[in-house]
């Protein structure tokens, strides 16, 4: 498995498994079949609202904790809160550490619930402490005023939305930038049966979304797709057999719409329907 390396050092695998909408036992068989088909970096959120079936997941696969990167967020909502947030998953994960936090949104009190992270980053509760859905300036403007830079900020990010110029912003600032969201809202969407890609396919002899998660991990981004199909499951892993040469990638990068589908902090519509959750 390729890994990049964190600004503190930490290696987090470029390649991991999402579990968003998914709940109950299809949650602990998809993350069981995930981790024994070779995944080790698990993705999950306080707002998922599946903590536990993750970590029912990661038991039932019989590999040892320390060989996983386990990430979880904290619900905007809890922001007053963050520390007993953070223990409450440690409890629901089954686990007495966390290898990655990120606060969710840049809503609320988020602020304090960063200090409560670098509390917790420095008592080694968590290994390492970053962001999600934070635009360029709201990410700056945190890594100016504390302590630690975070060392990953998690951003919807996909062939229809590549994010260029946050992906500029944060290499400039040294912090990881992960996929959301990498084969955008699955197999139902465009991206799967676009020309280019669709030639890519099958030329590697590969599946359109192998093809559009080399693209991302080829350009350093950690991805999470998700699936509770195991078949699925095992397509996503396997990408590392083949390499897009510079002008294909170019070809791929032209396609960008430069627009988030699904979560899009800017947009007042979408901070007022946060406020809903």
């Amino acid at each position: 498995m390729l890994k990049v390396k964190l600004n503190n050092g930490i290696e987090m695998p470029i390649l991991g498994f999402g579990t968003f909408l998914t709940g109950g036992t299809d949650c602990e068989q998809s993350v069981c079949t995930a981790i024994q088909n070779g995944y080790r970096l698990i993705d999950t959120a306080e707002a998922y609202g599946n903590e536990e079936q993750v970590g029912n997941g990661i038991r039932k696969s019989g590999v040892d904790r320390k060989e996983l990167f386990i990430v979880t967020k904290v619900n905007f909502k809890s922001y007053e809160a963050t520390r007993e947030t953070v223990l409450q998953s440690l409890e629901k994960l089954g686990t007495d550490y966390l290898d990655l936090v990120l606060l969710h949104w840049p809503f609320g009190n988020y602020y304090k619930a960063w200090r409560e992270l670098e509390a917790l980053y420095a008592e080694r509760k968590i290994k390492a402490i970053g962001v999600s859905n934070f635009e360029p300036d709201r990410l700056i403007d945190l890594i100016h005023f504390n302590k630690v830079v975070p060392a990953v900020n998690q951003i919807e990010t996909n062939l229809h939305c590549q994010r260029k110029t946050e992906h500029g912003w944060m290499k400039k600032y040294n912090v990881q930038h992960m996929a959301y969201a990498p084969l955008g809202q699955g197999n139902r969407n465009e991206m799967f049966s676009q020309a280019e890609v669709m030639a890519l396919a099958e030329k590697y002899k590969k599946a359109p979304a192998q093809i559009m998660l080399r693209f991302l991990t080829q350009q350093d981004v950690v991805v999470i797709p998700k699936s509770i199909h195991e078949e699925r499951i095992k397509e996503n892993f396997d990408i590392f057999d083949f390499n897009l040469t510079d002008e294909e990638l170019e070809t791929l990068t032209a396609i960008d719409t430069n627009t988030a589908k699904i979560g899009n902090a800017e947009q007042p519509e979408m901070v007022e329907f946060a406020m809903t959750w």
